[in-house]
């Protein structure tokens, strides 16, 4: 499964800074106060999938294993950058609920997050809602859009590979360009938080588990809840392309 996004095409980039969906300073600031837009990048990711036990994981360990995942859409909203709050937090409840994951065992969601000032309230809305408020502490949720922009079709699996290295590592990577929280967001009664600092694993988590969500501009969205590999993946052998 492979995510693709080239930038060779003007038009996108004049449509989108007529819709005022650009950062003009050129940092994805997600669920900042001083998000503005966000950042086009480009770039591409390929993952092999394969279900347990198959033949292609003989010869190593796979790097992690994805529990559960679902879309579904948002139907008829006021704008097509305007996402659904009940779609959102349905979908992240139903996949939950569906695999049997008590939301204290996440230590954290990779969200879609792109820094704009109604968007990343509604994805936190939902997030916290759904997750945080079934917590004992709050739920550390971040965007790999402040590191690398936003790949727009490539935009969910770069998530993803940002979730599974914090599952490998034992780490939760923090959360960039992040000054004032976004004054939308109801900080005081969803239980979440944003990491500003690099955080440890919790310690009294025997089993390493996130969420990843992501969203697209047709109104699809989609949640993942990845976990950490049960042994340490070997490395992958480079293979020499042969001449014709």
């Amino acid at each position: 499964v492979a995510g693709v996004n080239i930038l060779i095409n003007p038009f996108p980039f004049i449509g989108f800074s007529a819709a005022r969906m650009l950062s003009p300073e050129g940092l994805c600031r997600a669920f900042s106060a001083h998000g503005q837009g966000y950042v086009r990048s480009e770039g591409g990711v390929v993952m092999v999938l394969a279900r347990d036990g198959a033949s292609i994981l003989r010869n190593g360990a796979p790097h992690a294993r994805i529990l559960a995942s679902g879309v579904n859409s948002d139907g008829k909203t006021v704008g097509v950058s305007l996402p659904s709050y009940e779609a959102q937090g349905r979908l992240i409840r139903t996949v939950h609920d569906g695999a049997g994951i008590d939301p204290n065992q996440l230590a954290f969601v990779e969200a879609h997050g792109t820094g704009t000032r109604v968007g990343d309230p509604i994805e936190a809305r939902a997030i916290g809602e759904q997750i945080g408020q079934r917590r004992k502490d709050r739920l550390p949720i971040g965007s790999v859009k402040t590191n690398i922009g936003h790949l727009e079709a490539a935009a969910g699996i770069a998530g993803l590979i940002k979730a599974i290295l914090a599952l490998r590592h034992g780490e939760i990577p923090p959360h960039l360009h992040l000054t004032n929280p976004n004054p939308y967001i109801p900080w005081d009664t969803i239980p979440v938080q944003i990491p500003r600092e690099r955080m440890a694993w919790p310690a009294d988590q025997r089993r390493r588990i996130a969420g990843v969500s992501s969203f697209g501009f047709s109104g699809t969205n989609a949640h993942l809840i990845v976990e950490e590999s049960p042994q340490p993946p070997a490395a992958a052998a480079l293979v020499e392309p042969r001449g014709q």
